[in-house]
């Protein structure tokens, strides 16, 4: 979603804009990778700095991502610092960072910059800062709930990216990979934005205002169209479950059909794919949250407690209480 666009950093100008990037550990090394190569690439193309960009930490040592390798900064964050751009990059243990010192930091450089923003979890410290009261954002999938249900004064949109004014937010790194090249095509044309794009064979197939799916399965072109049709009911119906025959009704074909398609696509049969799709959101809020688990049980379509625990069990070889104390 791209709404009230301010012509602001996002409209033609060949003037350097400063982007500094504020990573903490717990990042995905890919979000980190498509906030600044795309500005890296467009640079060089151009053959001069246009996106004069750096990252920096709260303390100034380096941010280990979420595979384990660090990622070099220039140094420590310092909210006094004039930037044109501020971009929150985060992952795991936001809740972690969220000093009051941290959060003064991000209002105090929000407050000089042009635009600031939030990529995947950062968008919830971005949010506790308060610099999206009022505004439409997005964040991953797996928190648009929670976040939802943490700032009910946000229009929390399931969009890949959404631009609200001077500030922006991204659902995950191929999404804020779209976002650069939509900010690279704003400033500098749409010939340098294929250029990019060229650099890293990427083809942009999805719009801002496509919402974020469970399952990425790209643009689809080497799966059955009805495959895809069937999943995406699926994750569409994760907390009250759909028949195996309503799902293959709605997807045009019997359920012998769907089971044939479904075995020669991904080895399974719909039944067995469709709990696995519930067991693992059940398995990432299990731990990546301290939502109860009868909670858990019927967000994912369990009848009760037991039934999710046994089917749980099963699936992963513990329960989820020993897995979440773990």
């Amino acid at each position: 979603m791209i709404k009230s666009e301010k012509l602001d950093i996002f409209r033609a100008e060949r003037l350097p804009l400063k982007v500094t990037l504020l990573v903490f550990s717990g990042s995905s090394i890919m979000c980190v990778a498509s906030a600044i190569d795309p500005l890296r690439a467009a640079n060089r193309i151009a053959g001069e700095i246009l996106f004069d960009f750096k990252l920096v930490s709260v303390t100034g040592e380096a941010p280990v991502t979420t595979c384990g390798l660090p990622v070099a900064v220039s140094g420590r964050f310092d909210a006094a610092e004039p930037t044109d751009v501020l971009v929150v990059v985060a992952g795991f243990g936001t809740q972690n960072y969220a000093t009051s010192a941290l959060l003064a930091g991000l209002r105090r450089a929000a407050r000089v910059a042009r635009a600031c923003g939030g990529v995947e979890a950062g968008t919830w410290l971005v949010a506790r800062a308060g610099l999206l009261e009022g505004r439409s954002a997005t964040t991953h999938w797996e928190d648009m709930e929670d976040f939802s249900a943490a700032f009910p004064g946000v229009d929390v949109r399931p969009d890949r990216y959404v631009i609200d004014g001077p500030v922006f937010t991204s659902g995950g790194a191929s999404p804020t990979f779209d976002l650069m090249l939509h900010l690279i095509r704003t400033r500098l044309g749409m010939a340098v934005a294929l250029d990019v794009a060229s650099v890293f064979i990427y083809d942009q197939a999805r719009a801002a205002t496509d919402a974020q799916p469970l399952v990425s399965l790209g643009r689809l072109d080497g799966y059955d169209p009805r495959l895809a049709q069937a999943i995406r009911l699926m994750e569409a119906h994760v907390d009250q479950p759909l028949t195996i025959a309503a799902v293959a009704k709605r997807a045009g074909v019997t359920a012998r059909t769907l089971e044939s398609i479904f075995r020669k696509s991904i080895g399974e049969t719909p039944g067995a794919y469709y709990l696995r799709l519930r067991l693992g959101a059940a398995r990432r809020l299990v731990v990546d949250t301290r939502v109860a688990m009868a909670d858990i049980a019927g967000r994912t379509g369990f009848s009760s407690a037991a039934a999710f625990s046994r089917a749980f069990s099963r699936a992963f070889g513990e329960a989820p209480v020993r897995l979440r104390r773990a």
